[in-house]
Formats: structure tokens, sequence, C-alpha cells
């Protein structure tokens, strides 16, 4: 008998015992998708070479043509504040996306759609994010998981020739239906059921399910034309353990008889369509399975594998999105609003905020960036997906959240000239929807992670599922000194496999030695707890967030070296970034090992943490200078905010035109807001400048910046009352609990004779 047979008929017993079992459902949700870079830091020896192969992203002539006209077109004809006030896009706006195919980006041109790329069908949704949130999920919906790519992937020829050119062009708008009232993150366990019958339908006797259903947050729901839907079919003719064939998806055009649809849910008050479909026993013939029969119980695993990319696109750009607009609007208010006779964006509280929003924004978006050139080379990486997915729209929220602190009360009053309003009110949508963040980071990054990505433990599953005594000895053997070369990389050091960037090759060395503390952390936490760490989400969610973190240093290597490298101005983006996720994985482990319910966790953490002081971010000073950067180099944050779109009208537009007039300026736009303080008038302050019409122009546009709207008040609508009638929210007897919301618009300030700044 071998060494490795020995080892592994000792070991088959406790590892059938640890492993968790995997049902169906479980093993097609770790199955799907791609290894890539994220499995090289899983298993602590990330290549440089392999992370910078995968080259830039690049857009095709066609794609720059329509983002420089089609989305700039539609950019222009958005109105934020207006939109959420009608809660719904205008009619002028549904006919151009229908008209210019915003609803066909990933359909094949062969179908009359744009056939756009991975990266060019993210940046369409990220740049029309930057104006309105609600008319970019609208746009991403019928791009993302549901009826396109599922025909796309596992349509029959003919459900492909009749729905793809019509969802193309905007004459069918389509929804899907997975999450029912009791499934939520628990999506598997849908209650909604369809049983497989024999009944006439159009004149023949067909075969199909007659279903029952009822799900909520479904987008696009109140206006679709058809619906996309999952249910669990049965089959009652079969033996009693046989009936349940699986989870199956189909397609329902719209009216359908036993299906409601068209009232609406308002997720945050949102203007884009959501609402809940409901159905009592729908007849869905065979023919509206998608895949037809032949897929009939294979929902599920189809839904897993696109998910395995589309997490990577439509939330993440709207993350992004997020980003982009609350930098903008944090340094260029910190230059037009001043106070104490400065202007804001020069004290050190609102500069360290800013530039460390510049530095999370460079490591998301480059990640961002890194997994779409991924996914149009082919791969279909699950793991970095989700990643991006829960990473992206936190950080999206936490820079809303640090716009809206430095705005002040200029951010907390709604209006047309309101900054970040909306988008602070929308974010915690994206990160409730296509996997709650909370899980998304304990159940997919790692828990998918620990079985996609570690080099050993599919092959130990593997043996122990086949009860293959000799395999499962050579995993652990490879296994074992596996974890040996983590601990001793991580301790004393690691080579760097391939070449970063010669400016950051610090960086580099630290991404590769902490990479073999967390792939050494990684192992011991699943040795010491085995199937138990599935459950100890706390352990497990920060094990999840360690590599992401990783991901994001790497990313911002891959970006410096392809696309900033020649970019002198972007290298103490990069060194800060790069830092900033380096510094948070380091924290998150030490709180690991502090939460370990095993003896000695301290002294283990102690020594295995051992060099990690090195990887403190940026020091106040780099930091303050980065923040300069941002304040006196438009061009720096230009290259931060590529998809930053000019609106139909607000406050976004309001500032956009006050800092071009205040770059024509230059240096006299100091000069011109101290003549503004001491004269407290415009036209005084404007005649003292060299162009005063320039001077004056640019004093008004910062006015506006500055000022907030108002609306009528109760004295206002009472003096507009006959004598005879209440006011509005009361009666003539008595007083309501209080007025009712005005119905007058509100109204944009006009400036002020004597501006306070």
């Amino acid at each position: 008998m071998t060494l490795a047979s020995r080892i592994g008929h000792r070991a088959m017993k406790p590892f059938a015992k640890a492993l968790p079992p995997l049902g169906e459902t479980e093993r097609a949700a770790l199955e799907a998708g791609t290894v890539g870079f994220e499995g090289q830091l899983f298993a602590g020896r990330p290549d440089f070479d392999a992370l910078v192969r995968m080259g830039p992203n690049r857009l095709t002539p066609a794609e720059q043509s329509f983002l420089d006209h089609e989305v700039r077109q539609l950019c222009r004809m958005l109105d934020d504040h207006a939109i959420d006030e009608a809660q719904d896009l205008p009619a002028e706006v549904w006919q151009f996306l229908r008209e210019k195919r915003f609803f066909g980006m990933i359909i094949p041109q062969a179908f009359g759609g744009l056939g756009f790329s991975h990266h060019a069908h993210a940046t369409v949704v990220a740049r029309i994010a930057t104006v309105n949130v609600a008319t970019a999920v609208t746009v991403m919906v019928p791009n993302s998981l549901g009826p396109a790519e599922l025909l796309l992937r596992y349509g029959t020829e003919a459900q492909q020739q009749h729905y793809l050119p019509r969802l193309a062009d905007g004459r069918e708008l389509p929804c899907f239906g997975l999450t029912s009232p009791y499934a939520g993150s628990d999506a598997a366990a849908i209650p909604d059921r369809g049983v497989l019958v024999e009944r006439e339908f159009e004149g023949r006797m067909t075969r199909g399910f007659l279903v029952d259903f009822d799900k909520r947050y479904i987008t696009l729901a109140p206006v679709a034309t058809v619906v996309g839907l999952a249910f669990h079919a049965h089959d009652p003719s079969q033996a009693e353990w046989a009936r349940d064939l699986g989870i199956t998806c189909a397609l329902i055009p719209v009216p359908q008889a036993g299906m409601e649809i068209g009232r609406r849910h308002r997720p945050m008050d949102s203007a884009f369509m959501n609402g809940p479909i409901r159905g009592e026993q729908v007849f869905v013939p065979m023919d509206w399975v998608i895949g037809g029969e032949a897929q009939v119980g294979q929902g599920w695993r189809m839904l897993m594998e696109c998910l395995a990319a589309g997490r990577a696109i439509s939330l993440p750009a709207l993350g992004s999105a997020m980003q982009q607009t609350a930098l903008f609007v944090a340094n260029g208010y910190g230059q037009v609003r001043e106070q104490f006779g400065l202007p804001i964006g020069r004290f050190d509280a609102v500069a360290g905020l800013v530039a460390g929003m510049a530095a999370e924004l460079y490591a998301t978006d480059a990640a961002r960036r890194y997994t779409a050139a991924a996914l149009d080379a082919g791969e279909r990486p699950s793991v970095a997906s989700a990643i991006l997915k829960v990473q992206l729209t936190e950080a999206g929220r936490r820079a809303v959240n640090h716009g809206m602190d430095i705005l002040g009360g200029k951010g907390i009053i709604a209006g047309p000239s309101n900054l970040l309003g909306i988008a602070y009110r929308q974010a915690p949508i994206a990160i409730t929807v296509e996997g709650a963040n909370l899980l998304t980071r304990a159940l997919i990054v790692f828990g998918q992670g620990a079985v996609r990505c570690h080099p050993h433990v599919q092959a130990e599953m593997a043996a122990v599922q086949a009860r293959d005594e000799e395999a499962l000895g050579r995993a652990l053997l490879a296994h074992g000194r596996h974890v040996l070369r983590n601990f001793f990389a991580g301790l004393f050091g690691v080579g760097v496999r391939g070449n970063p960037p010669e400016a950051l090759a610090r960086e580099a060395r630290l991404i590769a030695r902490m990479s073999a503390k967390y792939a050494f952390t990684a192992d011991l936490a699943m040795g010491l707890l085995g199937g138990k760490l599935k459950r100890m989400e706390l352990l497990s969610a920060r094990l999840g967030d360690v590599l992401a973190h990783l991901y994001l240093a790497s990313a911002c290597v891959w970006r410096f070296q392809v696309m900033d490298q020649a970019s002198p101005t972007m290298l103490p983006v990069a060194r800060a970034a790069i830092r900033l996720q380096l510094d948070a994985a380091a924290g998150i482990l030490r709180e690991l090992y502090a939460n370990l319910p095993t003896p000695g966790r301290r002294a283990l953490g102690a020594l295995v943490m051992a060099g990690t002081g090195r990887l403190a971010p940026m020091r106040d000073v780099p930091l303050l200078q980065l923040a300069e950067q941002l304040r006196t180099e438009p061009a720096l944050v230009a290259a931060l905010v590529p998809d930053l779109a000019r609106p139909a009208a607000g406050g976004l537009r309001d500032l956009m035109e006050a800092l071009e007039l205040a770059q024509r300026l230059g240096p006299e736009t100091a000069t011109l807001n101290r003549a503004l303080r001491r004269t407290r008038s415009l036209d005084e302050a404007a005649r003292l400048a060299r162009d005063p019409a320039l001077a004056r122009a640019y004093l008004e546009a910062a006015d506006r910046v500055i000022q907030v709207d108002d609306v009528p008040g109760p004295a206002s609508r009472r003096q507009s009352q006959p004598a005879n009638e209440a006011p509005a929210g009361f009666t003539l007897e008595r007083a309501s609990a209080g007025p009712a919301p005005s119905a007058h618009p509100p109204e944009r300030r006009t400036p002020r004779p004597v501006p306070a700044r």
C-alpha cells in the first residue's frame, strides 16, 4: 500500500463526515462559471504576467460611435429630478430607447441587436447611471439576467427567431420572475409550482404545465410584454420520488389568462418600473419552456451559469457610476463652495475624504474593467463577478455618503438643484438585488471560492464522493505541501511571479505576500472548522472580503500597466488605491484571527501577520497631496470619471458649468471670489475682472450651485385659497395630523443680490 493510499484510508471517514453533502442546486451554483486570476490569489501564488496578459478594454468603432452619439443624446434628454417626480421616464425617452435598440445591446446583429461586448454594455449603463439611475436600470434589465440571455444560450431555434428580433427593437419588453415572498435569498426554494398536464390549446392537445406562482420585486414587470418565469416542475404520473422535475424557466406572453400583472412596487420611491406578478392555473405549453422539453428541470443551472457573468456587469456599472458622480460632485463643490475665506476642498477633513474616494474609485473601476476584459476573452468568472457585485455597490454607497457629508445642507434639500439626494436614496437598491451583499460575501465569494479557486479542495471532494482512497491521499499530500509553502512564504516573504510595472514593484511584492498569508489562513480555517465554517458566516464573510481586497489591489496593477503607465499623474492614485486595499485586507485578517474559536488564536494570528507593518495606507501628507492634485488638475479628475455624462438640467449640470467657467478664468477665480466677499455684489465683483462677462457668468453659475430649492409654504397656500375654503390637508371642523404634501413643483432659487458663500 502506498503512502497516499494509507493517508487516504485513514482520512476517508473523517473527511466524508466533515464535508457537507451537496444538493443538486448547490452543486450547480458551485460549478457555475470559470476561475481566473482570483484562483491564483486564493492559492497564494499570483502571477503578474498572467494578470497583464488580459490586455486593455477596447471598444469597436460601432460601440464608440454609439457612446459618442446615441448615449450622449439620451443623457441630454434626462432630467433626474423631473423623472423622479413623475415616477416614470418621459414618453420620448421610452421611444428613443426602443428606436436606438438600447434593449438589444447583448443581442447579436444577426437578430437585429447591437451585438456589443461586455465592456461596451457596462460602459453604456455606467454613463446613463451618472445622469439618471432609473433610466440605467430600465436599460440594463433586458440586457442582464433575463429572457434575452437565456434565449441566446439555451433557447430553441424557433424561440430565438421569434423573440430575439422583437426584444432587440423594443417590440417586446421583458422581465424575469424569480423571487417569491417566501423565497428570497434562498431562491432555489421557490414554492411556485407547475404540474405537467395535457390539454387543448389553440385547437389541439398540447403538453405543458399548469402553473401557480407569486413573484415580487420584478423589475419592468408593470410594463412587460413577455414574462420570464422560474417555477418547480412536477410530473404527477411518475413515482413519488421522481415527480419533482426541477426548476424550469419559461416565457409567458402578456396578457395571459390567469396571470395578474401591472401593479407597482416602489423601491425607495424610485422611478423605474418594478412590481409583483401573480398567476393561478396559468397554462404554459411545452413550447414556451426555454429550450423546450429537453430543458425542463435545468432552470437553476441555466440561471447560475448566466449569473456567473451577469453579476460582473450591470450592478457594478451602477456602483461605479455612483462613485464617479460622487467624486466629481465632492471635488467640484469643494472648489466652488467657500467658508472662512477658503474653498472647503482645501480643509483637510474634506480633502482627505475626496482623496480617499479617488483612491477607492481607482481600485474598484480597475477591477470592473479587468473583469470585463476577462468576460470578453471568453471567461465566466463566477467568484470574481460576485466580488464585483459586492464591492462596487458598497463602494458606491460609501462614496455617496461621503459626498453627502461634504455637501452638508446642500445635500439634504430636495429639488432640481440637489446633487446627490436621489442617488443617496437609491444606493440600497443595488446592495439588495441579484443576491444580497450580506449573503454574497459569505456564501458565494468565499463559499464558492473555497471550492472553485482552491487548487486541491475539488480533488478531495471528488475523491471522497468516489470513495477513492488513493486519490484522496494524493490530494491531501499535495494540499499539505501547499499549506507549508504558503506559511513560510507569508512569514518570510515570497518572490514575485512575473514582471509587474517597476513603479509598483514594491506594491506587487506586498500583494504576493498578503496572498500567501490569506491562502494559509483560509486553509487553517477550513482545517480547524471543517463544514462548520459554512455556517459561521462572520468568519467566512471575512475570508471573502480579504480575497476581494486582494483582487481589487491586483486589478490596480493591471490597470496601471495596461492603461495608465504613460500618465505619471496616475501613479500616486494607483499607489494609494493598492495601499488602501492591502491595509483593509490586513485589518480583516487580524479580526479573523481574533475571532477564531480555537485556543492560541492570538499567538497564531500574531505569527501569521508578522511583517505587515508596511501595509499601512498612504499617510496624511501624500493623501493631501493627492487631494491637491484633484483640485488643480482637471485632467486627473476626468481620467477618474470617464463615464460622467452631461444631463439635460439640474444641479449636476449647474456644477459642470461653474467648473468649466472657473477653468476658463484660471487663477483669477480666487481674486473674483475675494472681490465678491468684499463687495457683496455680483455686478461689482464682475466689473473688477479682466473679462466682466465671463466673470459674471461664473459668479451666477457658482451661485446656482450654492443655492437650494424651495417650495410654497403653508402661508403661501393659505393666501391662494378662497376665503370660504380650507387649506389643503385641513378640514373645516378640525386640523388633521399635518398638511398634505404640496402639489406645487419645487422652484429654483434665483441668484441673490448678496450671495452667502
